[in-house]
């Protein structure tokens, strides 16, 4: 898969993260307290705006600022989770969708790293907006193919280990 398109998945990812953030800051705030750091609304309110900016700016405007803070951004993640799993800190949600229920976990290490690797190499490459009005009809078709990667890392970072901690318990 070319970089440039899991660059526009985590980009994605990150506008929908912030978005949620915006509108239910609770569990970002308790997992940030729970790991020692600032926690109050206006941290949250200003990590949930950034996250959002940088998607966006990433999505539409070309250069390597961008992608590279697309990275630094799920760098900060990936130290969060690791530190948050280092530590089995007792966290019922990791804050990134603003949902209770999305522990930090090995998955989400993995695809955080990921993430933040493939912004680094795609960095200076034509944002996903660039190849929409370039060639339309290839554009478009990597636009819905972004749209279901960004939902399938939803899925891999709220739902998969929920789904597998609950099939551990089943078979035990």
């Amino acid at each position: 898969m070319p970089f440039e398109s899991m660059l526009a998945m985590a980009a994605a990812l990150l506008v929908a993260g912030g978005g949620a953030k915006l509108f239910d800051a609770a569990p970002t705030r308790g997992a940030l307290r729970a790991a020692g750091l600032p926690s109050g609304r206006v941290v949250v309110t200003a990590l949930a705006i950034w996250e959002m900016m940088v998607g966006a700016t990433a999505l539409a405007i070309p250069g390597p600022v961008a992608p590279l803070a697309v990275a630094a951004t799920y760098a900060g993640f990936t130290a969060f989770v690791g530190y948050a799993l280092a530590r089995d800190l007792p966290l019922q949600s990791c804050g990134c969708f603003g949902r209770t229920d999305t522990p930090p976990s090995v998955i989400h290490l993995v695809v955080d790293a990921t993430a933040a690797l493939a912004a680094v190499f795609a960095a200076g490459s034509d944002p996903l907006f660039d190849r929409i009005t370039a060639n339309p009809g290839a554009g478009l078709a990597e636009a819905m193919f972004v749209a279901v990667g960004a939902y399938l890392m939803y899925l891999m970072l709220a739902e998969l280990p929920a789904t597998l901690a609950a099939a551990r318990a089943g078979s035990a």
